[in-house]
């Protein structure tokens, strides 16, 4: 352990955990990072963290991390005391040391004219050096209240929600309606990305501290994912004291434009959902459809999901990846709009591209072409598009720059968002939604049936897996403070971004 110096920032440079070589990687499914990491270096980089007055990087964090904490602990080698420290403010850091980008590095008081202290590698080797170590157990509550919550869906928000009111002695049971727990942790993210064990080794935690797992449930009327069964709602509000929806927000966004019926056109989900399936060892009921070997690869949708559908293409083997953008490319240095301690809106080729493919932007899809009449998608037209925007960055008005642009492609993925919960498959029409399509809640995260609460991206939109992290800690607070009057589980920074509500 060294002698800490407040200047550590201007005597060390940047240094990140390394990724795995791009070409390497890009043949296989296992995790893209290195896999050793040097505790001294990260005792080193902690120490980069300036001790400033007002730590701007929690302010980034929706969680509230005590970021400045832990970077400190890992500098002076008190590593189970820095664990300690996280696991104050989230229940999982592995599942955001691996997939968050990060919100609270540009927001770090370094970032003003400097590289940002390597929070996130720091959180991932905190909680990787935890479960090295045995250091990560179980936690039975010493007592039980008596109560009976559910939690339906067993992604990021509805996990962190049941292990706090499991915690606060509340007995909580869990439905999935996949045949796997983890939501999106496990389905939605590829295993080269995270690997699904993460999950696992969560869920039995869990399971040892009393929570109850009911996988291939599912709640509501018409529920797809494979659901072996499914329980009314108001079967749930009769059995358990609150119900806590934590259903996400995965009804897609679809591309109403010809040529949508033809095959070889596919949501991005679909997609990513049956390549995990494959990766388990479970059934995957394509056929093969959803394959990119040998194939011209299009993928409609410049976000994250769509990152995840080139990078899945290139270790399928596909021929050629493609990932459009209806946006325009961003700029490589901050626009005067966009000042810190702002997410800094600029160009970041992502992991997927730095593997291969290519990007095009401010193409906008007119229609999916079959020019053989084989019933089989084999090109995409496309115009140029330029947008005016709002203050806000909402997108206005729209003038074509050119017209008739072709690409091939024998896959088309479409990764262009989604339009919120499916709210309707609960066949409960008191629920009220916002035009969002999200679940309406009260400022106490209380949908319009009494004892029926919401988490999430079911009532904040799609959003960061930190930022459902957070919402299923509050939605166990407000739980909480239901069932007994009171409560002394903590609160993250929700009420700062309250999503749209009643």
């Amino acid at each position: 352990m060294s002698e800490r110096h407040p200047d550590g920032f201007l005597r060390h440079a940047r240094a990140p955990l390394a990724y795995r070589d791009p070409r390497a990687r890009s043949r296989d499914f296992t995790e893209i990072y290195a896999r050793h990491w040097d505790a001294a270096v990260l005792a080193v980089q902690g120490e980069r963290c300036m001790d400033c007055g007002v730590p701007s990087c929690m302010g980034g964090c929706p969680l509230g991390n005590l970021i400045p904490d832990w970077n400190d602990l890992v500098h002076r080698g008190h590593w189970r005391e820095a664990l300690a420290r996280l696991h104050a403010t989230n229940n999982f850091p592995e599942f955001t040391g691996y997939t968050c980008p990060a919100p609270c590095e540009p927001a770090c008081v370094l970032a003003r004219n400097d590289a940002p202290v390597t929070i996130k590698h720091i959180e991932r080797a905190i909680v990787d050096m935890g479960w090295r170590e045995g250091w990560i157990r179980p936690e039975p509550p010493p007592r039980r209240s008596g109560r009976r919550v559910a939690v339906v869906g067993s992604g990021p928000a509805g996990l962190a929600c049941a292990q706090q009111l499991n915690r606060a002695g509340h007995a909580v049971t869990v439905f999935e309606r996949d045949d796997a727990i983890g939501g999106l942790m496990v389905y939605g993210i590829p295993d080269f990305k995270f690997a699904k064990f993460r999950v696992a080794r969560r869920v039995r935690q869990l399971e040892a501290e009393g929570v109850v797992f009911r996988p291939g449930v599912g709640v509501g009327v018409g529920v797809g994912g494979g659901a072996g069964a499914a329980l009314p709602l108001a079967r749930l509000r009769e059995d358990f004291d609150a119900v806590c929806l934590a259903i996400g927000a995965q009804a897609p966004r679809e591309l109403a434009v010809p040529g949508r019926e033809l095959d070889g056109v596919c949501l991005a989900m679909d997609y990513l959902r049956a390549e995990n399936r494959r990766q388990a060892g479970r059934a995957v009921a394509d056929g093969g459809a959803l394959d990119a070997h040998g194939r011209r690869v299009l993928v409609l949708g410049g976000g994250d999901t769509g990152a995840d559908c080139v990078a899945t293409a290139h270790r399928q083997g596909a021929r050629d990846v493609v990932q459009v953008s209806i946006k325009p490319r961003p700029p490589e240095r901050r626009p005067p709009d966009n000042p810190w301690p702002e997410w800094p809106r600029t160009y970041r080729p992502s992991y997927a591209i730095e593997e291969g493919g290519r990007e095009e932007f401010s193409l906008d899809s007119c229609a999916f072409l079959d020019r053989d009449g084989d019933g089989r998608v084999d090109a995409v037209e496309f115009e140029r598009v330029r947008w005016t925007y709002d203050a806000h960055g909402r997108r206005q008005a729209r003038s074509v720059l050119e017209r008739g642009l072709r690409l091939q492609a024998e896959l088309v993925l479409i990764a262009i968002g989604f339009a919120g919960a499916e709210a309707a498959a609960l066949g409960e029409p008191d629920l009220r939604t916002t035009r969002a399509g999200t679940l309406a809640v009260d400022e106490d995260m209380m949908t319009a049936l009494p004892g029926v609460f919401a988490a999430g991206d079911a009532c904040r939109g799609p959003a960061l897996v930190v930022w459902a992290i957070g919402e299923g800690r509050d939605a166990a607070r407000a739980i909480d403070r239901y069932l007994s009057g009171d409560s002394a589980l903590p609160a993250s920074l929700r009420s700062a971004n309250p999503p749209l509500g009643l």
